[in-house]
């Protein structure tokens, strides 16, 4: 009786501290796990599900003195491979005249033009100038909020503070998973059907890579 106690004490500690490991990963996990289930779905049946892209085209001319500006520049750009951030002016002028934001983005420099490709979730977007009558244009193409979702299930375009939350929502799953599954180990004595059920989640995936998947 004696020794059953410590043992007791102790299973229920282990119990109580998996039991708080689980509900606070699983409180963490809610809305990304809800997030990745659906479009877990629409990407698998995204044949199935008609995308009706809107394409928006913009044209342009930017003044002499900015167009003589960026060939000055020409010549910087090209020493660094033909990579280089569009000038302050040039950013101004998109983003006054057509409310797009370009900072912080490479473009291609070459001798004839200035090329920025400006991908985003659900679309993607470019900006075109030719350096030799300063004429410009810009195509953005949105596929809507479906294509959207599917492209932040696949973290596509999708910038660094968005990587770190998919980071910081796998670690939270996995702890999700691991409590769950040291939870089911502690109460598998009182439910026979335990480990036939986890053993099942295992094989069936793997019988259905073996047999279908060539």
């Amino acid at each position: 009786m004696t020794a059953a106690r410590p043992d007791n004490r102790r299973r229920a500690y282990w119990l109580k501290t998996l039991h708080e490991w689980h509900w606070v990963s699983s409180a963490i996990c809610l809305i990304g796990m809800i997030l990745f289930s659906v479009t877990g779905f629409t990407l698998n049946h995204s044949a199935q599900i008609e995308a009706r892209p809107a394409i928006t085209k913009l044209n342009g001319s930017v003044d002499e003195s900015l167009r003589a500006q960026l060939e000055k520049q020409l010549p910087v750009a090209k020493a660094q491979k033909g990579k280089a951030p569009l000038p302050t002016e040039l950013q101004h002028w998109v983003q006054k005249n057509w409310d797009v934001d370009t900072a912080g983005r490479q473009a291609e420099w070459s001798d004839d033009e200035i090329y920025l490709s400006l991908p985003r979730p659900g679309g993607d977007a470019w900006l075109r100038l030719n350096l030799a009558d300063g004429e410009i244009e810009y195509e953005r193409t949105d596929r809507g909020w479906l294509s959207y979702f599917n492209d932040l299930h696949k973290g596509r375009n999708t910038g660094t503070a968005w990587s770190w939350f998919i980071d910081i929502f796998a670690g939270a799953a996995l702890v999700f998973s691991i409590t769950g599954l040291f939870i089911l180990k502690m109460h598998a004595g009182n439910r026979p059907f335990t480990w036939p059920m986890v053993g099942m989640g295992l094989v069936v995936p793997v019988l259905l890579a073996l047999l279908f998947i060539h």
